[in-house]
């Protein structure tokens, strides 16, 4: 388990820096993960089901900075070292998921741009996946016919399995057009032809503004639009299967800023896309595809701007009547973030202080009486019952780490008690009052 091994420092520096900018870190999450086991396990038995050729569809929910974008990076995580290629994507007023100008395009655009696998985990993996489905694909027929590269036989069945993989998609919705440009995409990289596989490339990418320039360039008569882009995911998707992968997995976060759309007939436009996404992945209209969509709760109760404004979605995703906190369904559609508890707290507390003193190279100085008294300070302020988040004790912590290493001659007992270390520089808000900008949260 990695809890009981050193962090390398280069990977306990960007944990600790980025939770003190109050981000969630790309790498070291299994250093400093606790609690959520039972949303996790409930998330892996979606990944099985995914494995097996079905799809699913959840909606994470929790106030700001509860810990939604943590648990989507864990879960990326994990399904990345299950064969998983994972895309991500955060909305805003220039990314939803339909839009007059494009917007679609762009999450889509943003959402091949950040493929990534195990092996290329910072994104942009889409022409590795390809050259690596062609490679494996050539060394798969050499090793069955026993012929040498160059012959002319094993050139042929080479084609024999590339064409088997290209009439699978092209049963699929804008499947044709999909096989014929993997095809051409193969064909090019056989050739050494850089030019044509970087056009395929780029329709790919969404990179086509029109059907003309891809017919010049490309013969096909479609490009990916602001309408179509998500059947394009599912295509992929199924591809990722033939091509030696395990699925794809969506990440959306930020779904507040479809709650943000100040236009009425805008924002259930974008809200019919979200139903019809829904609906595939539950009517088993798409395979081998996963999607996580993170949201606070006003972005989904609120009735007049939020999901459940569009009733189609209301009655899908509301609670029945058994759920309630504590005894949350986690089998459902939209699972709901319950706070970490105090003890769950301190183990992450107890977690980084070790990563703190392995990255400065000295011995932990506070001791448990001195944590359980930072915690004790931090959950006894007015209104933290209700309001107090992660991020802020994280936060309030880290910088209590860096005061005593930087002041060696510091009493810890004598900082914590001092009125010149405030703990409560970030107010605990509610969700009413929550600024916009710290939607990117733990």
């Amino acid at each position: 388990m990695l809890e009981n091994r050193k962090a390398p420092r280069r990977v306990a520096q960007t944990v600790l820096n980025a939770l003190k900018g109050g981000v969630v870190p790309r790498i070291g999450l299994p250093y400093i993960t606790v609690g959520r086991k039972n949303e996790i396990e409930a998330l892996l038995r979606d990944v099985d089901i995914i494995a097996e050729g079905g799809a699913s569809f959840r909606f994470i929910v929790g106030r700001y900075g509860a810990g939604k974008s943590f648990l989507l990076q864990t879960i990326r995580s994990y399904v990345m070292d299950r064969g998983f290629l994972v895309a991500d994507a955060d909305l805003s007023p220039e990314r939803r998921l339909q839009g007059t100008r494009g917007q679609g395009l762009a999450t889509y655009r943003e959402l091949i741009g950040n493929l990534a696998t195990k092996t290329k985990p910072e994104g942009g993996a889409l022409s590795l996946v390809l050259d690596r489905w062609i490679s494996s694909v050539q060394t798969e027929a050499a090793r069955e016919t026993g012929l040498a590269p160059g012959d002319p036989t094993l050139s042929a069945a080479v084609d024999e399995k590339i064409c088997a993989v290209t009439a699978s998609v092209s049963e699929l919705v804008h499947g044709f057009e999909f096989a014929r440009l993997l095809s051409a995409y193969y064909h090019a990289y056989v050739e050494g032809n850089d030019e044509t596989r970087g056009r395929v490339l780029r329709w790919f990418r969404g990179e086509y503004a029109t059907k003309t320039e891809a017919r010049t360039e490309l013969g096909v008569n479609l490009i990916i639009t602001d309408d179509d882009w998500y059947d394009y995911l599912k295509l992929f998707a199924v591809f990722f299967r033939l091509a030696g992968y395990t699925g794809l997995f969506l990440m959306v976060d930020e779904l507040v800023n479809l709650c943000k759309i100040p236009n009425a007939v805008t924002r259930q436009y974008n809200y019919e896309k979200l139903l019809a996404m829904y609906n595939d992945t539950l009517q088993g209209k798409a395979r081998y595809l996963g999607i996580l969509m993170g949201a606070t709760p006003q972005a989904l109760e609120d009735k007049r701007r939020g999901v459940y404004s569009y009733e189609a979605l209301r009655s899908r995703l509301a609670e029945g009547r058994f759920s309630r906190p504590g005894a949350r369904d986690l089998l459902a559609p939209v699972i709901r973030l319950e706070p970490l508890t105090p003890a769950e707290m301190l183990v992450l507390c107890e977690k980084l202080a070790e990563l703190h003193g392995g990255l400065y190279g000295y011995e932990r100085r506070l001791s448990e009486d001195e944590l359980a008294r930072f915690l004790e300070i931090e959950y006894g302020r007015i209104g933290a019952d209700q309001n107090i988040t992660p991020r802020e004790v994280i936060r309030d912590f880290i910088e209590l780490l860096d005061l005593l290493f930087q002041h060696p001659e510091a009493d810890a007992a004598t900082l914590l008690g001092s009125e010149e270390f405030h703990y409560a520089k970030s107010e605990a808000v509610s969700d009413e009052t929550a600024p916009d900008f710290v939607e990117f949260t733990l």
